[in-house]
């Protein structure tokens, strides 16, 4: 399976997201993750959504068609190769007295991950990468007690000179 990450530039609607996975839905298309921001511009949002299929002419088709959605200003699909990327993952580790102890100088420095708060017994581990790199880190930490854990859908930008929303339409856009 090839790994599609598709950036769609919206104004801010209401309803505008159920529009759009409704194209999903009807084409049978699972979503793996699905990340909406604002920009850079006033009154723009970013729908990063991953989606995996055998069929590069299915996901050209599903593109052309979130484009005729009225409020939809541009689409784009990339390849992993076409784009910088990266997820953030959260854990809660349990660290009851007597348990082993949480090994910090290797999260920090082998795992390039933090931990960003200190409970009374338990922590909570940040870690940024690939989802491959955030599984690895998930494995390792099986050796202690995960309480919780949460991982964010794919950030991206494109690998091109300029900002995507320089093609967006012309319009007066005014920067945050």
């Amino acid at each position: 399976m090839t790994t599609y990450t598709i950036s769609v530039f919206t104004t801010n609607t209401i309803g505008l997201l159920n529009r759009i996975t409704i194209i999903f839905t009807r084409r049978r298309l699972n979503i793996e993750c699905l990340t909406v921001s604002e920009t850079e511009r006033k009154g723009v949002s970013r729908f990063t959504i991953v989606i995996r299929n055998e069929n590069r002419e299915i996901v050209e088709k599903l593109v052309r068609q979130i484009r005729k959605i009225t409020d939809v200003l541009a689409v784009f699909g990339y390849l992993d190769d076409e784009i910088v990327f990266n997820e953030i993952a959260l854990f809660k580790i349990a660290t009851p007295l007597g348990s082993p102890a949480l090994d910090v100088k290797t999260i920090n420095l082998d795992w390039n991950a933090k931990v960003v708060h200190w409970g009374l017994d338990y922590v909570v581990v940040e870690k940024n990468g690939s989802e491959e790199e955030i599984n690895e880190f998930y494995a390792y930490l099986k050796q202690w007690e995960i309480l919780e854990y949460i991982k964010s859908g794919r950030v991206a930008v494109g690998k091109t000179e300029k900002g995507l929303v320089e093609y967006l339409p012309e319009g007066d856009w005014e920067i945050v």
